[in-house]
């Protein structure tokens, strides 16, 4: 299912995702974890690269993260830079946390907009006593920068939430085969 209301962060939309996977929270987690190499950018349409500028401890770093053109090419290819928190609860749920950040290692690059992720993150959570299913939260709430209109962002960010849900599916099927 897919939500959204108005951000109090900017003038865009806070966008909530939510969903049961069919995998344990740690193959959820192995496929989302925002770390370099990761398998994020090989499911993800929308995650062309993702690199770590500066690894600040074992649960925090800085990271930038491009993504292809979209909706035919009206949105064209975007960099975000962002300070990433990741956390492990003790009742299992893992915890991805960004936001953006200006960073003297990343400055912008040519042949992108720059956009601005406001507060988002990852929740994968566990199902009590159901091992290989995962209640997944998901917060976007995205600046996507430039010129584009904003009735092409609403009708952007929705499809392509569902579209996440649809190939991390996929991609946890995929790593329990």
């Amino acid at each position: 299912a897919v939500s959204w209301r108005p951000s109090a962060e900017f003038a865009g939309n806070l966008y909530k995702g939510e969903g049961i996977l069919p995998a344990s929270p740690q193959n959820v987690w192995e496929c989302i974890k925002p770390v370099a190499g990761g398998l994020r950018t090989k499911w993800d349409q929308n995650v062309k690269d993702f690199e770590v500028i500066e690894a600040i401890s074992d649960t925090v770093s800085i990271c930038r993260t491009t993504t292809p053109s979209a909706c035919m090419r009206i949105i064209s290819p975007r960099e975000f830079v962002d300070v990433v928190v990741m956390k492990q609860y003790e009742d299992g749920t893992m915890l991805s946390a960004a936001t953006n950040v200006e960073h003297p290692l990343c400055p912008p690059q040519p042949n992108f907009v720059r956009g601005f992720n406001y507060p988002c993150g990852c929740f994968c959570i566990p199902v009590p006593g159901e091992p290989d299913r995962t209640e997944l939260l998901t917060f976007f709430q995205t600046d996507l920068g430039g010129y584009l209109p904003q009735t092409v962002v609403d009708s952007f960010f929705p499809s392509s939430i569902s579209g996440f849900y649809s190939n991390l599916t996929k991609a946890v099927k995929a790593l329990k085969a």
